[in-house]
């Protein structure tokens, strides 16, 4: 006899769902429904308030592959005061979005909300007032399977979840997916920090720290929306495959308001054409450089020899030339930014002027001060005093200019460092310059020097380890007065400049009170895997915690001795016959090689940052953008080739161990030449 349906959990929480969808599409006809024709005031107002709604339709879009809950918490006693909609042994779904029905009654409760916060904390020492966890697994967007813990009850031993493992190892294919379904306790806690405190977070290869800072986003869009929604938040990522990779994890969430960028992105204030060689870049980084600019800059200032005479009517007031170095003074004491000091300089002047007229006995009011600040004399002067600067141009005369580089460099840079710097050939002007990466952000320092930088509300810096003091300094311009979530790992840092101190970074970004949190606990990265990369730590961060994977599948993992190219082929072929995405990393110099061998042998590839699907899932990677990508299995092609591809070894062992932690559940290392000695 079969049992029926209201006899059923797993059938009542089918049924939970199907109705949790229902009222989530309801809410978005309502939305859809809404008549804006007479209730705004002019058309201006009513395009702002037409993409809003389709802003909020957008966040209220079901996917239909993807959970719309994936917990549940039945509380002992109702929750604290501060949470009224808790009554005593009430149940809590916990989703990606909050869901009501049509009384206004929660059918889902966003993940963020404070009422969700014992699915990820609760424990056995700490239930936390929870007498029952229960985790859903699905396939596709079907629910098939829950999990209890009795969380209150002495008489239940603690056991891992078999669901929340499978959720981690679960075969990826298309771009990085949200983890709220799995956060730990640890990765909590600084998911969610407070607004006013920046976090770094150190987190080897698996840990989790990219989608830590990814859902501290969304966190802290949920608890200070408004505020956050003037100020603007921002994901800062390496290059564009990465953001490619990760940008559907804040719209799974609901958040479609978040800018993405590289730094490239943020000092594009010229074309970057040109390269530099790792000396110059090194040097062009260097945190001094901004001591650099910040004279260069102030050298344009010349105090006043002459007097200003101002004409108005038959009267001649006279500002006489002393009166006007104090003013210049005054103004070079007080650090305004340079073009701000620029533009009060002519109403400092007509306010001088001011003063003697009050004294002859005028009465002058405010429109006679700014006739004078505008005045012709006045004008001169401050063109003659404190001249208009053109950033990029600044930046150019230092880079072409040796006598001007020396003058403004004694005692920072030294006669090589400066040799490293300057351009070979001269360049006639800003817009015919090759400028280079570097260079950029040198005018974006100085642009800052001119004029301030909009500061947003919070910054997210990941894979921050491989940027130079000077990017930091750039990053830390648009959060001056808002935090950062800094994300990295200093093991793997593969510029020549990288950091070796989050300490000397923080510093860099303005933010030296920011709290250091380390992630050691391995989601992704298989046991074996790890285990083999860490061997290269000693070298490349020593005194840095190896990550612990906490994996109970250990993982596919083999070192092969090839005979060349159709044996990488054949591990490409092996594990496609495995479910889930495949990488295929190499060295950059061999990636043309493989791409010509790969097509020669009808396996369809794609690109980095191209999206893989079902029937295209190997993507052939250049070593140097592997980093903060993830696949199912790599195939790595010849170690020795990664490392001596960098300018220096520790650079070189620092890319390989990269390279070795991108497989999520299994790792073929193929090799012609010898492994490199740490790992032989």
């Amino acid at each position: 006899m079969s049992t029926p349906v209201h006899d059923d959990p797993l059938s009542r929480e089918r049924a939970h769902l199907a109705a949790s969808r229902a009222a989530l599409r309801a809410m978005r006809e309502d939305v859809e429904s809404l008549d804006i024709s007479d209730v705004t005031a002019n058309w201006v107002n009513a395009q702002i308030l037409e993409r809003q709604i389709e802003e909020r339709v957008k966040a209220l879009a079901d996917l239909s592959d993807t959970p719309l809950f994936f917990g549940r918490l039945d509380y002992l006693h109702a929750p604290g005061a501060d949470r009224a909609e808790g009554a005593e042994g009430e149940r809590f779904y916990i989703g990606r979005r909050h869901v009501h029905d049509a009384d206004g009654d929660p059918m889902v409760i966003d993940w963020r909300a404070p009422v969700s916060q014992p699915f990820y904390r609760a424990s056995k020492k700490d239930p936390m007032d929870i007498a029952l966890r229960r985790r859903f697994g699905y396939t596709g967007g079907d629910l098939t399977a829950y999990e209890d813990e009795h969380l209150s009850d002495p008489a239940e031993a603690a056991t891992a979840s078999k669901l929340l493992q499978q959720e981690i190892e679960r075969p990826r294919v298309g771009p990085m997916r949200d983890i709220v379904a799995t956060i730990q306790p640890e990765q909590d806690e600084i998911v969610r920090a407070g607004l006013a405190g920046s976090v770094c977070v150190q987190g080897g290869p698996g840990t989790g720290k990219t989608a830590v800072g990814l859902h501290r986003v969304a966190y802290l869009l949920y608890a200070h929306r408004e505020r956050l929604a003037r100020a603007g938040t921002l994901v800062i990522g390496p290059n564009r495959s990465f953001l490619h990779y990760i940008e559907q994890v804040l719209p799974a969430l609901g958040e479609l308001a978040v800018r993405q960028a590289t730094v490239d992105d943020l000092v594009a204030h010229v074309e970057v054409r040109g390269t530099d060689d790792a000396a110059a870049a090194t040097v062009k980084g260097d945190a001094r450089m901004a001591e650099v600019l910040r004279r260069a800059l102030y050298s344009h200032v010349t105090m006043p020899a002459e007097p200003v005479v101002v004409v108005r009517g038959s009267r001649r007031w006279r500002v006489p030339a002393y009166e006007l170095e104090e003013v210049v003074r005054e103004l070079l004491d007080r650090g305004i930014r340079y073009g701000a000091a620029r533009e009060a300089l002519p109403q400092r002047i007509a306010h001088a002027v001011l003063v003697q007229m009050e004294r002859a006995g005028e009465a002058p009011d405010d429109r006679v001060q700014n006739a004078v600040a505008r005045d012709a004399a006045v004008k001169a002067a401050v063109k003659a005093v404190w001249p208009a600067v053109d950033p990029a141009k600044l930046v150019l005369r230092l880079l072409t200019d040796a006598g001007f580089l020396a003058e403004h460099a004694t005692g920072l840079l030294d006669a090589e460092e400066q040799k490293a710097v300057l351009w070979a050939k001269p360049v006639r002007s800003v817009r015919s310059a090759r400028w280079s990466a570097a260079d950029a952000v040198l005018i974006d320092e100085a642009t800052d020097l001119v004029e301030r930088t909009h500061s947003l509300g919070h910054v997210v810096l990941d894979e921050a380890q491989d940027l130079s003091p000077m990017q930091y300094r750039a990053v830390g311009r648009r959060c001056t007065t808002g935090s950062v979530t800094v994300l990295g790992d200093l093991a793997q840092g593969t510029t020549p400049w990288a950091t070796r101190s989050w300490d000397r970074a923080l510093a860099h970004l303005g933010k030296e009170d920011a709290v250091v949190e380390e992630l050691t606990a391995g989601f992704r990265v298989p046991t074996d895997v790890i285990a083999y990369a860490s061997r290269l730590l000693p070298s490349i961060a020593p005194g840095l915690t190896p990550v612990a994977s906490i994996r109970e599948n250990p993982g596919f993992f083999e070192i092969r001795a090839a005979d060349g190219v159709p044996d990488v082929l054949a591990a490409c072929r092996e594990l496609l016959g495995r479910e889930g995405s495949l990488g295929l990393i190499a060295a950059d110099a061999r990636v043309p090689e493989l791409s010509r061998a790969l097509a020669d042998a009808g396996l369809a590839h794609l690109a980095p940052g191209e999206e893989t699907t079902r029937e295209a899932r190997l993507t052939l990677v250049p070593a140097s953008l592997a980093k903060g990508l993830e696949y199912d299995y790599v195939v790595l092609d010849e170690p020795r080739a990664v490392v001596d591809g960098e300018p220096d070894e520790r650079t070189g062992l620092r890319r390989l161990y990269v390279c070795l932690t991108r497989a999520v559940s299994g790792l073929i290392v193929t090799h012609t030449a010898p492994l490199p000695e740490q790992l032989a």
